[in-house]
């Protein structure tokens, strides 16, 4: 049994749906990622776990009991929000305190518990000052501080770094890990930034228009997505797409016609069956840029240079297309990028094929594709 069981869940406002038929098994001490572009009901869904949204159908059950009617500070989850919500006038100890001192717990029992999750967050020096006097990282610490004080069954997380900046992001997401690590508890976490999801989940969850699209491991979700929608969500930069206009078979596989205008290829794909239009999706890393002239063999076309972002040790070189297709490629610090047209070369063996109505094409024999 799982620990945490959102069974059939949907939720709507009238006769506005906002999620659909939500399945989504949670195993004890997972850190677990909803991530999806702003409206997909990542938040609404938090916060039905949380109990501060009720359940239109289905149940949500926590170690086994069902608690679709339990208040939420029964619930065993204790909620950090976008917003630090501290209190102004009091001070740090008497933020982090407050959630032990409403429950009447001795003065002893509280300082203690707040001197141990103090030392845990780095607090120590900063339990006299009142929140006008921290920055925004020490803010947000002390309102994961007030949520781990009260020893949850599950932490719930609304995008609580978002109002940082990306240096201390990236140091709050290495706390967080960290956190997870030493406590073992279940954390349920929610982000419109895929890049965030993918280094701290355990599980990444994947949601657009009120449906789970995929959920698994961040790196399954990379490699082998279920659809388009999370091929194209899932990576920094996005995965490219080409169109390809027909499909025939062909002895051992299929032959690619008119890809991104009029390119052609042989897939050593089983599919029977099937036909075009398509599209091939390809990672920026799987496509390479080549000399102004070769011989090698293969697929090859060519760009027109529109921005290259230098990175320092990585250049993406973006490229238009002579169809319009517009291509990001991953380039080391040894690529010439001189010229104002390129020549690519494209690795069939990373391709993945999806379908007009989005979902993958799988080789029928098993082979990745």
């Amino acid at each position: 049994m799982p620990f945490l069981d959102i069974s059939s869940v949907s939720k709507s406002y009238g006769t506005q749906g906002v999620l659909e038929n939500i399945n989504l098994s949670i195993e004890e001490g997972e850190f677990v990622v909803f991530v999806g572009p702003s409206g997909c009901g990542k938040s609404t869904l938090l916060r039905m776990i949380s109990g501060l949204e009720t359940i239109s159908s289905g149940t949500i059950a926590i170690e086994g009991k069902v608690v679709n009617d339990i208040e939420p500070a029964a619930r065993g989850t204790a909620m950090v929000f976008q917003s630090y919500a501290l209190y102004p006038h009091m001070t740090i100890f008497g933020n982090v305190s407050f959630g032990l001192r409403m429950a009447r717990n001795t003065k002893e029992f509280i300082a203690s518990k707040v001197a141990q999750v103090a030392g845990i967050l780095q607090l120590n020096k900063l339990l006299e000052r009142r929140p006008g006097q921290l920055s925004g990282g020490q803010k947000q610490r002390v309102a994961i501080g007030r949520a781990i004080v009260r020893e949850p069954r599950v932490f719930l997380f609304d995008e609580p770094l978002s109002n940082l900046d990306a240096e201390l992001r990236v140091q709050m997401r290495a706390e967080l890990m960290d956190l997870h690590r030493r406590l073992g508890t279940t954390m349920i976490y929610v982000t419109h930034d895929q890049v965030e999801a993918m280094t701290l989940a355990d599980k990444m969850v994947v949601m657009s228009g009120g449906r789970v699209q995929q959920a698994g491991p961040p790196l399954t979700l990379y490699d082998d997505p279920d659809n388009r929608f999370v091929a194209g969500f899932v990576g920094s930069p996005k995965m490219n797409f080409l169109p390809v206009k027909t499909v025939e078979p062909a002895s051992g596989g299929v032959q690619l016609s008119g890809i991104a205008g009029n390119g052609t290829a042989f897939l050593p794909l089983e599919a029977p069956g099937l036909i075009g239009p398509i599209e091939i999706g390809l990672r920026p890393e799987h496509i390479r840029i080549l000399p102004a002239s070769g011989s090698e063999a293969g697929l090859f076309l060519e760009g027109r240079v529109t921005l290259i972002e230098e990175l320092g040790s990585e250049s993406f070189v973006h490229l238009d297309l002579d169809d319009g297709t517009r291509m990001t490629v991953r380039a080391g610090r040894d690529a010439d990028l001189s010229a104002p047209t390129l020549r690519l070369a494209i690795d069939l063996s990373h391709a993945l094929l999806f379908g007009i109505d989005g979902d993958r094409i799988r080789s029928q024999s098993g082979p990745r594709a």
